[in-house]
């Protein structure tokens, strides 16, 4: 399988799930402290949002590379 084929597979699949899950969220320690046997830390939960023209445009230029045929010369 050549780069120019995996490249436009991945760019379909991540335009499909931009498209089907819009972001992701993730959790993040932002502070941690030790006082004598005590820990504290704290969680944020953080989301990113994917742009529904980004997906859109990854999806289309996966398909366009994938049927560009790769001939080479």
């Amino acid at each position: 399988m050549s780069a120019p084929k995996i490249i436009a597979i991945l760019l379909i699949a991540g335009g499909i799930l931009g498209l089907a899950f819009g972001g992701f969220s993730f959790t993040k320690e932002t502070h941690q402290a030790k006082i004598g046997p005590l820990e504290f830390a704290v969680e944020e939960k953080q989301a990113v949002n994917i742009p529904m023209w980004a997906s859109i445009v990854s999806l289309v230029a996966g398909v366009g590379l994938l049927a560009s045929g790769f001939k080479k010369a």
